[in-house]
């Protein structure tokens, strides 16, 4: 089947993100990228369990946070945790889109369908100068990255336009061209960002993710080399024989 075929079996919660927990070492390392601290105000769009709100909170010691998430049964779960930890943070049930965020200094915006981001993009582009996002493995789409440390990406208020995707892609991978080594890198930092310490690598996503960067890049010209490099051979031959998932078919003539 066709990757394509394949992601439509998965669960749409895996999809969107809703149902990904980061473990609380990517917290940890996302708050310390965007220098997270006790003047900021912290949103956490899709703030889950509120692991993310108390570690913001116990040991960043922001002024505030809050958290957001249109599942009531995970804000209450949220609440029950901040009761527990005895802190105080502001726990909203509602969708993103509908949410004010007027007075954010720091935004954690981990989501991957296309509509909600543009929508958000725009509400984002009003908030106050020097306001920054962080996203997870891509950037705002159509502008350039403040600051990166792959697979975290910061966006500032006000957002500066990309030429184009090509300009983009090379900005967040600080290459002058993509190879099968900086796929392979690249991926393996997000898949050691998303997963638990105690389950190690995630060998398959780290594949699926290297491919899918590699390939990317060969379409929009950026890659290093005309030709496919063997691994990247390798690693579709094995999706093809040992999982029957096509990508072969993403290439563009």
């Amino acid at each position: 089947m066709k990757i394509e075929e394949y992601l439509q079996t998965l669960p749409q919660e895996i999809l969107s993100g809703e149902d990904v927990q980061l473990p609380d070492h990517s917290f940890r390392e996302i708050f310390e990228f965007v220098a997270l601290g006790k003047d900021d105000v912290f949103y956490h769009l899709g703030c889950g369990d509120g692991k993310g709100i108390q570690i913001a909170l116990e040991e960043f010691h922001v002024k505030k946070v809050v958290g957001i998430d249109n599942n009531s049964k995970k804000i209450a779960s949220a609440d029950q945790l901040l009761k527990k930890k005895n802190l105080h943070g502001i726990l909203i049930c509602e969708d993103v889109l509908d949410s004010e965020l007027d007075d954010a200094t720091v935004i954690l915006f981990w989501f991957t369908d296309s509509l909600i981001i543009e929508k958000m993009i725009q509400k984002f582009k009003k908030l106050k100068r020097g306001c920054r996002i962080i996203t997870i493995w891509g950037p705002l789409s159509g502008y350039m990255p403040h600051k990166i440390e792959f697979p975290y990406i910061l966006n500032q208020v006000p957002f500066k336009p990309a030429k184009d995707l090509r300009e983009q892609l090379l900005a967040i991978f600080g290459v002058k061209c993509i190879d099968f080594v900086t796929a392979w890198e690249f991926a393996e930092r997000y898949t050691k960002a998303i997963g638990s310490p105690e389950a190690g690598n995630d060998r398959f996503l780290t594949i699926m993710q290297s491919l899918v960067i590699w390939i990317n890049a060969k379409n929009l010209g950026v890659a290093c080399s005309d030709e496919i490099p063997e691994p990247i051979k390798a690693y579709m031959g094995i999706l093809r024989n040992f999982f029957n998932i096509e990508v072969e078919h993403l290439l563009k003539e």
